[in-house]
This record gives C-alpha cells, sequence and structure tokens, in this order.
C-alpha cells in the first residue's frame, strides 16, 4: 500500500508538471500544446505511412489509396448524393492530368487473338483477369504508365494499368469492356485527358483489384460503372 501511495504522488506530481511545462511553453510560443503534440502525431503517422502505404508524388497518390485517404479528397463533399458521378464528386484537378488517346477492347479474338478455353484467355499482362467494374483493368504503355498505375478515366470510371498492347503505345490506352458491342456502344475512340492518382510499381494482384472494388467510400458509384447503359 505504502509504495502504491508513493507511485500515485508521483503520478500527480509528474501530471501537474507536464500541465505547467505546457502552459510556460504555450505562453512564450503562442503554440498550443495540443497543436503541438497533432503536428507530431502526423509526422510520426506520415513517417510509419512513407515506410509502408502511403507516399505521395506532386498532388497525387504513389501507393494504392485506402478508404480513408479517398474520403479525405472528398472532405468538402462529404454529403454525396445519389445522382452525383465520380466527375463531379472529387476534384479532380488536384491530380496530374494526362491527354491520350483511348480506345476500348475484350478479352476475345477480336482484340487479343485468343478465344474462350485459351489457357491465356482473359489474363492480363500482370496476371490479373481482365476486369469491367469501379476499378477496370487497361493496357497502356508500360513505360508511361507503368504496372499497377491507377487513372480516373471521365465517362469510364477508375482504370488500373494491368496490360500492354502491341500497338498500345506513347499516349494511348486500351479500355476493357465485356463485348464488342460495349466497346462501341459506349465508347469507341477517344482524346482526352485523364488524371492521375497512383503511380504503379511494376506488379498488381488480383487481391489488390479486390480490395480497390471493395472500397466502402465509393460504392455509391459502382453501378454507375457495371450498370448496362440503355439506348444511344
Amino acid at each position: 500500500m505504502r509504495k502504491l501511495g508513493i507511485w500515485s504522488r508521483r503520478f500527480v506530481m509528474a501530471m501537474l508538471f507536464a500541465g505547467a511545462l505546457a502552459a510556460t511553453f504555450e505562453g512564450v510560443s503562442g503554440v498550443k500544446a495540443r497543436e503541438l503534440t497533432q503536428d507530431l502525431y502526423n509526422k510520426y503517422t506520415y513517417q510509419n505511412e512513407k515506410d509502408g502505404s502511403l507516399r505521395f508524388f506532386g498532388l497525387a497518390m504513389k501507393f494504392l489509396p485506402s478508404d480513408h485517404h479517398l474520403a479525405a479528397l472528398t472532405s468538402s463533399n462529404s454529403a454525396v448524393s445519389k445522382n452525383d458521378s465520380l466527375e463531379t464528386a472529387f476534384d479532380w484537378e488536384k491530380y496530374p492530368k494526362h491527354k491520350v488517346l483511348a480506345t476500348g477492347y475484350t478479352a476475345g479474338f477480336e482484340s487479343t487473338g485468343k478465344n474462350p478455353g485459351h489457357p491465356e484467355y482473359g489474363i492480363t499482362y500482370s496476371g490479373v483477369k481482365v476486369k469491367r467494374d469501379l476499378f477496370s483493368t487497361i493496357a497502356a504503355d508500360l513505360t508511361v504508365f507503368p504496372i499497377g498505375t491507377v487513372l480516373f478515366i471521365p465517362d469510364y470510371g477508375y482504370g488500373v494499368v494491368a496490360d500492354k498492347g502491341a500497338a498500345i503505345k506513347g499516349d494511348r490506352l486500351d479500355l476493357y469492356f465485356n463485348t464488342v458491342a460495349d466497346v462501341y456502344k459506349n465508347w469507341g475512340k477517344k482524346e482526352l485527358e485523364v488524371y492521375v492518382v497512383k503511380k504503379g510499381d511494376g506488379s498488381f494482384t488480383e487481391k489488390e483489384l479486390a480490395k480497390l472494388n471493395e472500397s466502402e467510400s465509393l460504392q455509391a458509384f459502382r453501378q454507375q460503372y457495371t450498370k448496362p447503359k440503355t439506348g444511344y
């Protein structure tokens, strides 16, 4: 009991000392103790994330965006309307832009020379299966956009570079669609500016693609790109 009393008194004295020190520091410097603590926390957090899951290049995120970081991009639009689209819900001007010529492709013979039953049918250069979703697989010149690069493509959605093509050189993209009819009906060929959300590191996996498509903060937009369009 005596030892407990001694430690209790020491704890109280330490707290009082810390409070007095913080008050003195604030009075001299004008910086609130809470602000100082938050600044140190932010630096610590950034340093740890820098070594793990988050880095920045220019104004864009280099590593895979998580729900938390994607949500932060819409902090000024916290209440997202059901009628909003990805094009209007995000401030895309925060990201680097790149002008490209984008065409559409499928997994079929007309685009890849492979038919169903071929062991590599529907398999991209990265090893990931082709997919049209909120985050879709696309092909690019890997010297321009490395494997794993995430782009936002207006009227198409997010595209993740998972493939390459003999005719896809320079500032060209090939966007995956499920059928030839989808290519003609929903895209064709367009020259437009795309936004670099994340620059790839040369690798991409099925697990990463699934994680992106399951991002809770973006589910409201998923049907915008996965639901079949009617009329044209």
